[in-house]
């Protein structure tokens, strides 16, 4: 007892030292983080925020079922949390390769500290993480040659900076994806867990269906750092006009160059991580739209026959209160509930300055 003692005596002292010094302190990543051939436990990472910025309170790992929806309309960062009621995370379109912020990153950035932190306050107690999400569908990293860790770090310190709850890597270069994308990925996962420790920070990805067949670039992505990310927002849509628009198509049995949400699970992605993605209207997509209330009785369906409770995806957030109407009428039709009126609200063409934004596919 009295040897633990000591030791004890010793870590505060260490701890309260490097707090007078200002130094940061160090977080000892878990052991199932490390190399299966590593033999000593040495990787060890910076938590802390750096110097006149905080890190977001409430920042534990929303439990099942997931409820997301990205928001790309530049003017509202974060909406206020009753127009998004019934979502338990929200993303802010989008961190680029240059580690700043567009299009909502970029208004979230010009939020004073005090607002911020005003957001975050009204955000957590409603129940709703705020998060960054990188990239989109016009960046290409990995063509541009662009260093994983050093991306993964900018990044990283992005999300500490502005006291968001996590990070969802929106990859989107098709061009590296077969190629070299895979092993850009792993690294920039990787690199993105050291800064930003999981129980800490929320780390998800967004990648389209096709990716998780049998062999495919995304299932050997889960492969070997599947275990450092959340979940995944998977793209359940723009892949042909006849591809994931029923329930059937969409959980049971697709093909075998788009595989069905049980095909993936199948081919060992666990059912807890992967959340069905889906445009909020039509205009969001090129394909793959279900309505509301179709895609919630298909989820209830899925839950009673397979077990499946981890939740939806959204692309995007719309001001009109069609983002609204989307998650009641998921979530009515997947209690079975019955709605009035359902009707799909279609948006306005965009204008001149939305032509200019960064979209996700």
């Amino acid at each position: 007892m009295r040897v633990f003692t000591a030791l004890g005596a010793a870590i505060v002292t260490l701890l309260s030292t490097q707090k007078a010094l200002g130094a940061p302190i160090k977080y000892k990543l878990s052991s199932r983080f490390l190399d299966s051939n590593s033999s000593t436990a040495d990787n060890t990472t910076s938590g802390s925020a750096p110097s006149g910025t905080s890190s977001p309170s409430n920042n534990s790992i929303p439990s099942i079922p997931h409820y997301i929806v990205y928001n790309d309309e530049a003017s509202t960062p974060a909406p206020d949390p009753q127009d998004i009621q019934g979502f338990n995370v929200l993303n802010l379109a989008f961190i680029l390769s240059d580690g700043k912020g567009a299009d909502v990153a970029a208004e979230w950035e010009k939020l004073s500290d005090a607002d911020r932190k005003s957001v975050l306050q009204k955000y957590n107690q409603a129940g709703i993480k705020i998060m960054v999400s990188a990239f989109g569908s016009t960046e290409t990293p990995t063509t541009q040659g662009l260093s994983a860790e050093t991306l993964a770090n900018t990044m990283a310190e992005w999300v500490i900076k502005y006291g968001v709850h996590g990070i969802d890597v929106d990859y989107e270069d098709f061009a590296a994806i077969n190629g070299k994308g895979v092993q850009w990925i792993v690294d920039f996962t990787n690199a993105l867990r050291l800064k930003l420790p999981q129980g800490q920070y929320i780390l998800t990805h967004a990648p389209v269906a096709p990716w998780f067949t049998k062999n495919g670039p995304y299932l050997k992505v889960h492969q070997q750092v599947g275990d450092l990310i959340d979940w995944y927002n998977v793209q359940f849509y723009n892949q042909g006009n006849s591809t994931y628009n029923t329930c059937e198509n969409l959980v049971t049995k697709m093909s075998n160059e788009n595989p069905a949400l049980l095909e993936i699970i199948a081919n060992g992605v666990p059912m807890e991580k992967l959340v069905i993605g889906k445009p909020a209207v039509t205009n969001d997509a090129s394909n793959g739209f279900i309505s509301p209330t179709d895609l919630g009785n298909c989820l209830a369906q899925a839950k009673k026959d397979h077990g499946y409770n981890s939740g939806a995806m959204t692309w995007e957030y719309h001001t009109d209160g069609s983002s609204k109407t989307w998650i009641e009428g998921v979530l009515n039709g997947r209690s079975g509930s019955r709605r009035r009126g359902f009707q799909r609200r279609r948006r306005a063409p965009p204008d001149s300055d939305d032509s200019a934004r960064v979209t996700k596919t």
